[in-house]
């Protein structure tokens, strides 16, 4: 993985204890999902109670690309009854603690530098029902080339609160303030 990018760079936040990962990134590229097993496998530690990574991806995609059901991907059609069954199967993994689920909530591939990240409902089928202790974070993926033929990764990650604290709106809200200033540091801005 290092040998395709220049640098990938983490700004972690802390991890709570005993709690589940719900995973969030803005989706931009093919290399989402490999970079979240990046990330996760990068900030798991000696004595981590990590056990499994999920991955929840459109079911076109995994039509696409079968073999994403070997790393732990899970598929879900928005258009079918079936959603449900995937919704609830995403807070079942999330009410065990250690689990990871990775989860893209635009929906769709979006450039990574687009201002607004619009979130899908499908999040809020999923964290109402998660029973334990989860923890959301989210994590702005910014891409750049600087002085390299190979593309820098920025993970800009935020502690987004847990599943007891969620409301769309604010989730919605704090993602969208977070990815604005994570885009901020990252580039040069002028006022004309």
């Amino acid at each position: 993985m290092k040998r395709r990018f220049n640098k990938l760079v983490i700004n972690s936040v802390p991890k709570k204890e005993n709690h589940s990962y719900l995973l969030m990134f803005n989706h931009f590229s093919f290399w989402d999902g490999l970079l979240a097993i990046y990330l996760c496998l990068s900030l798991k530690e000696k004595d981590d109670d990590l056990r499994s990574i999920h991955f929840m991806s459109l079911k076109k995609q995994m039509e696409k690309k079968p073999w994403l059901r070997y790393i732990g991907s899970f598929s879900v059609d928005p258009r079918k009854k079936s959603i449900k069954e995937s919704l609830d199967f995403a807070a079942e993994i999330l009410s065990k603690p250690g689990n990871v689920l990775v989860l893209y909530p635009q929906g769709n591939l979006e450039s990574n530098h687009v201002r607004d990240i619009i979130l899908q409902d499908g999040i809020n089928q999923i964290v109402p029902k998660i029973a334990g202790n989860c923890q959301l974070v989210w994590s702005s993926n910014l891409v750049e080339y600087f002085e390299s033929l190979k593309p820098t990764v920025y993970f800009h990650m935020m502690d987004a609160g847990t599943n007891h604290d969620y409301d769309f709106e604010t989730l919605s809200a704090k993602i969208n303030v977070h990815h604005k200033e994570a885009i901020k540091k990252q580039f040069r801005f002028t006022d004309n």
